[in-house]
Formats: C-alpha cells, sequence, structure tokens
C-alpha cells in the first residue's frame, strides 16, 4: 500500500479518491473549495490538507484530476503547488484532459524537480468512476508507469501504457472524437424514431442487438428520450476537449470535420442553457 495525493475532488475526482482509500492506500486530498476536501476526509477517514504542496508532502504518487491547461499548471508549478511539496523519486499521475502540449511542459518540468510524470486522462464518466471502471491511457516512462499501475488499478477497469509523454492525452483525443460522432448520430436516431411514431424502448431494444449498438445508446437512450441531462460529463467539458482534438489537429494535419460539427452543435446547446447538461444533450437542439 502506498501513500497517495489526490488533488481536484470534482464529481471524478471524490470517488476515485475514495477508491484509493477503500483500497488501503493513506490518501491525503486537496480541493480548491475546502469543504469538499473536508467532507470527503470524513466520509473516508482520510486527510484533508490546505494546499497541494502540503498534500503532496511525502506521498510516494500525487493523482490529480483538475478542470484545464492551466488549472493543471497552477496545481503542478504555482505557489504551493505539488512539485514543490512532492519528495525526489515521487511519481504525479494527472487524470486530467488537458492538451499534450501542456503535458509535455508538465513532465519536463516534474524531471527537473526530480519527480516522475504519467498523464493518465480517464474515460467513463462519472458512473465509471464511481464504480471504478475507468479505461485509463497513459503516457510516459515505462518504468515510472509500471509503478503506478498497481496504485491507478483500485479505480481502473482497464489501464495501458500507450507511448512516451503526451500519448495518453492523444489517445484521450481519439476517445472524444469517436464519442462526439457517435453521440450526434444517436441523437438523430432517437429523434427520428419520435417522428416517424416509433417506441424509442422498442428500438432501442431492436438495433442495440446489431451492428448499431454502443454504451451510449445502452446508458443514455431513455433518459435521452425523457429530455433528462442533469448528469454525467457537462457539455463545457466536452467543448473544451473538441477544441483541445480541434487544435492538435491542426498541427498534425488529421482531419476533423464531423468533430467540428459536432463541437458548433454543443455551442448551439450551450446557447440554450445547457453548458452543464450531459453530452447526450445533443438531442435537445433537435426537438426545438
Amino acid at each position: 500500500m502506498a501513500r497517495v495525493a489526490f488533488l481536484g475532488l470534482g464529481v471524478m475526482g471524490f470517488p476515485m479518491a475514495g477508491h484509493l482509500a477503500a483500497n488501503g492506500h493513506e490518501v491525503t486530498v486537496w480541493n480548491r473549495t475546502a469543504a469538499k476536501a473536508t467532507a470527503w476526509a470524513e466520509k473516508h477517514q482520510g486527510r484533508a490538507a490546505t494546499t497541494a504542496a502540503e498534500a503532496a508532502d511525502g506521498a510516494e504518487f500525487v493523482m490529480a484530476c483538475v478542470g484545464n491547461d492551466d488549472d493543471l499548471r497552477q496545481v503542478c508549478t504555482g505557489p504551493q503547488g505539488a512539485f514543490s511539496g512532492m519528495t525526489k523519486g515521487a511519481i504525479f499521475v494527472d487524470h486530467t484532459t488537458v492538451s499534450a502540449a501542456v503535458t509535455r511542459e508538465l513532465a519536463q518540468a516534474a524531471s527537473d524537480f526530480g519527480l516522475g510524470f504519467v498523464d493518465a486522462p480517464v474515460s467513463g464518466g462519472q458512473a465509471g468512476a464511481e464504480n471504478g471502471q475507468l479505461s485509463v491511457m497513459c503516457g510516459g516512462d515505462v518504468a515510472q508507469y509500471a509503478k503506478a499501475e498497481p496504485v491507478i488499478a483500485a479505480y481502473a477497469k482497464i489501464c495501458r501504457l500507450m507511448g512516451p509523454s503526451g500519448a495518453g492525452q492523444l489517445t484521450k483525443m481519439c476517445n472524444q472524437i469517436a464519442i462526439a460522432g457517435l453521440v450526434q448520430g444517436l441523437s438523430e436516431s432517437l429523434n427520428f424514431a419520435e417522428k416517424a411514431g416509433l417506441s424509442i424502448p422498442e428500438v432501442v431494444e431492436v438495433i442495440s442487438q446489431g451492428a448499431a449498438g454502443s454504451w451510449q445508446m445502452q446508458a443514455r437512450h431513455q433518459t435521452m428520450a425523457e429530455n433528462r441531462f442533469d448528469f454525467g460529463f457537462a457539455v463545457d467539458w466536452m467543448r473544451k476537449d473538441l477544441n483541445i482534438c480541434l487544435s492538435t489537429a491542426e498541427e498534425n494535419g488529421a482531419s476533423l470535420p464531423v468533430t467540428a460539427l459536432v463541437d458548433q452543435f454543443y455551442k448551439e446547446v450551450q446557447q440554450m442553457g445547457g453548458g452543464r447538461w450531459d453530452t447526450s444533450s445533443l438531442i435537445a437542439r433537435l426537438r426545438r
């Protein structure tokens, strides 16, 4: 068992840190909103720190799941950032979805501090975090990953090293690109069924058993039919991720026409007041 710090206790981080504690690790948490850290510590018999540096002090592994590139920089290298509190040889594991560029920047900064750095974005949403069934895609040094993987296993269904630093983030971009087109296709399919006077549950029961089946269809068709989107992965965060994908595609020459189109559809959902709705809310713009 390891001494672990977890930085960032949102809808993903709170249960992920909980799985670490449940697996016997000694966990210290930190969150910008201190009340969340206190609530976590009371629930899981852990410790709450007042700064990222304090949380990281003495930890063998420091996990982070924060918001965006700037948030991650602040948590790592800002005043009272984690790197300043970590012991040489400790490993920072970043579960935030950020650009590959900031990942490589911070991996170099970690190395300058004598630390390891593994980029390890996750997929599986809030339910995956709560159930300890996340897909974790990693980039970094082979030896550092090998040390971190048994700790990550506390909340992972699958954990894989995809290549050097940044490869985990690039793989997460592949994930978001695939989801964007899939959710739009599902939204159009369900909306078409409605317009055609078909029963959505019956349609899904039939087509989900064939080539059209997907996790999104099974997990979201009912709530999409009921126009309920107050859960899951928010549109605001999906647009942040898709913008990273589109920016990276400009750099590497990849063509993402569908992703660019769906990003604009999500912009329309934001304009409808749905920035915090689940990503399955794409269907809402078809019903206007």
